[in-house]
């Protein structure tokens, strides 16, 4: 054979091998880089729910050695509340921990008996929906939107807040306040001659100074971290409905991910659960304490005929919502919760 022959062949050999360890080498650095959760959320930097999603990144970061990275955006720094479900659909970002109202907006408005006025007497009674069956029903229902419930977490007993004092039911008429586009929540603020508002949470307490909104209705922490004390002078514990969060992700990416991985994530959700949750009912009582301490809002407490008044009121709200929540399951709660309605 004449010798170009041989040069060609090495030629191609060379090609062939270098090619080779190129790709190789990309392999390796493919397999070197993280994969990336962005977890995105609307409340403030050092609220339970944002030191419980700090607590989750740790922990999956530790776990998985560095394999994973959770990059977190606290307080709409990345999305609001009305556009990070759309954007968790799309897939740009694959974590959130919306609250429970926020899913009627899609479809899903089994979600919204969550706020119904006095479902709840406390945490016990909500634990026993969230953990029990029901809350693994109602979970299972997100999928079909290419959503992948992993977890509850706790955010309080909501209160009326407004710059005129309120006592009784009839303190509500006239008033424009703010709420969440939750259609169990625009009846329950119409019922009681209110005029709701739906607006971002990350525009609340603008719109309260500004007197778009003359109220709202937040449990303790969101008072406190919002500094909505600064701008409503009076607060009424009317402990009236149940705000909580549901940690999910982007289905697609959470069931592609590799079953080891998976697994430490599931791990490490359980434990950053724990904490949001042990730490939300804690720091609840010191929020409470802290608005006190401020001086700027009055905070009433109603006496018991008070209180019978709201829930004489608001009650019927129930039965004007189950056809849109479902009356089975609405049944299927009173019976766990071991109400006759």
């Amino acid at each position: 054979m004449k010798p170009h022959y041989f040069l060609a062949k090495f030629w191609q050999l060379a090609v062939a091998v270098t090619l080779s360890s190129g790709f190789f080498i990309s392999e390796a650095q493919s397999a070197a880089s993280p994969i990336v959760i962005k977890f995105s959320h609307v409340a403030a930097i050092g609220t339970p729910k944002s030191r419980a999603a700090e607590r989750f990144k740790q922990l999956v970061e530790t776990s998985t050695e560095g394999a994973v990275r959770v990059d977190i955006y606290p307080n709409s720094t990345l999305y609001k509340d009305k556009e990070e479900l759309e954007a968790l659909q799309m897939g740009a970002v694959q974590m959130l921990a919306p609250t429970l109202s926020k899913f009627g907006s899609l479809g899903i408005k089994e979600f919204e008996l969550f706020d119904l006025p006095f479902l709840f007497s406390d945490h016990v009674a909500v634990g026993k929906i969230l953990d029990g069956p029901i809350g693994k029903q109602l979970m299972m229902g997100l999928e079909g939107k290419g959503i992948k419930g992993l977890a509850y977490w706790d955010n309080g007993f909501k209160m009326m807040s407004a710059n005129k004092p309120i006592h009784v039911p009839t303190d509500m008429r006239g008033l424009k306040i703010r709420i969440q586009g939750s259609k169990v929540i625009d009846e329950q603020m119409r019922t009681l001659g209110a005029n709701p508002q739906v607006m971002s949470f990350s525009e609340m307490t603008q719109a309260l100074q500004s007197g778009v909104v003359d109220g709202a209705e937040n449990p303790p922490l969101n008072f406190y971290s919002q500094k909505v004390y600064e701008v409503q002078k009076h607060l009424t514990l009317t402990n009236h409905g149940y705000m909580g969060f549901a940690v999910i992700a982007n289905k697609k990416f959470w069931d592609g991910l590799p079953p080891d991985i998976r697994k430490k994530l599931d791990a490490a959700l359980v434990e950053a659960t724990r904490f949001n949750n042990t730490n939300s009912q804690r720091e609840s009582a010191d929020a409470m304490e802290s608005i006190r301490k401020t001086g700027m809002t009055t905070v009433y407490k109603p006496t018991s005929q008070e209180m019978d008044q709201w829930r004489q009121v608001l009650l019927p709200v129930h039965k004007k919502m189950q056809d849109r929540i479902g009356k089975g399951l609405l049944d299927a709660v009173y019976k766990d919760l071991g109400q006759s309605r």
